[in-house]
């Protein structure tokens, strides 16, 4: 079982209350909300119905609260850093395929 130490260094562990997810991101609960019903992130729900986010979380709802400030609405931005996220990890995956690749051509397999 993971240690509470190991937990808050995890990106996905929902560590933080919808309060002090505000607190950091620099938006407001109700701007929280909309994200999850936009689909950019979707809270972990504790026993008691309250929701908790991850530190990736923050991250999203910090990207989406500086597009929209600029300007973007918030379904386009939402958009937007889903597919952005989806590159990253389809870049990710391409770039391991190509090191096992490359490293079973070395080993003459």
């Amino acid at each position: 079982m993971a240690q509470p130490d190991d937990m808050f260094g995890d990106d996905d562990y929902p560590a933080y209350t919808m309060g002090r997810a505000a607190e950091i991101t620099g938006a407001s609960q109700d701007f929280l909300r909309r994200l999850d019903e936009a689909k950019l992130i979707t809270p972990f729900r504790s026993g008691g119905g309250h929701r908790r986010y991850s530190r990736y979380q923050l991250r999203l709802a910090a990207r989406a609260r500086e597009m929209v400030e600029r300007g973007t609405a918030l379904e386009a931005a939402c958009r937007i850093i889903i597919l952005e996220d989806q590159l990253e990890e389809a870049l990710r995956q391409n770039e391991d395929y190509r090191r096992g690749q490359e490293s079973r051509q070395e080993n003459g397999a």
